[in-house]
């Protein structure tokens, strides 16, 4: 727990599929979506999980996170008390270059979506990007799902 420093990216094509390492579907809501302290329920695979973000920082890439592994039962029940918009998504873990994306592809209110995230050491961190990796969002508020889920995607222009 702590710090994360991550950067987010839109992903440009399938092409990632050659090189999934896992993946997981994944089932979330919010009981706080504000950007300050979001409080999200999770149902990730066969586990279920409790996790409290904090406000980014001015680039976006870091932000304090807290999380508790939970019974998949209470995940349920907190999931029927969450805000509106509940978020449904397959996440893929993808080995490239020594460094793990976490990408998850959107479905549901969101689908056609797909986005990608690598953790880095440090903001100034240096990675060779992949040609399916496109522009990147990180920062952008409307790409973070406690935001996906009060305006999904299929509602942009």
């Amino acid at each position: 727990m702590g710090k994360e420093i991550e950067r987010k990216f839109l992903v440009k094509n399938e092409d990632f599929k050659k090189c999934i390492n896992k993946s997981k579907k994944i089932i979330q809501g919010y009981l706080c979506s504000v950007p300050e302290r979001a409080v999200r329920v999770r149902i990730k695979g066969d586990k279920g999980y409790l996790t409290v973000k904090g406000i980014g920082n001015e680039s976006g890439m870091s932000r304090y996170e807290w999380e508790k592994e939970i019974s998949v039962k209470d995940a349920e029940d907190l999931l029927k008390i969450c805000e509106p918009g509940i978020i449904d998504k397959v996440r893929y873990d993808v080995k490239y270059k020594g460094y793990i994306y976490e990408i998850d592809e959107f479905h549901g209110e969101n689908e056609g979506l797909t986005v990608a995230e690598i953790e880095l050491e440090s903001e100034e961190e240096i990675f060779e990007k992949p040609e399916w990796l496109g522009e990147e969002v990180t920062g952008d508020v409307k790409y973070y799902n406690a935001m996906l889920m009060k305006n999904p995607y299929k509602n942009w222009k």
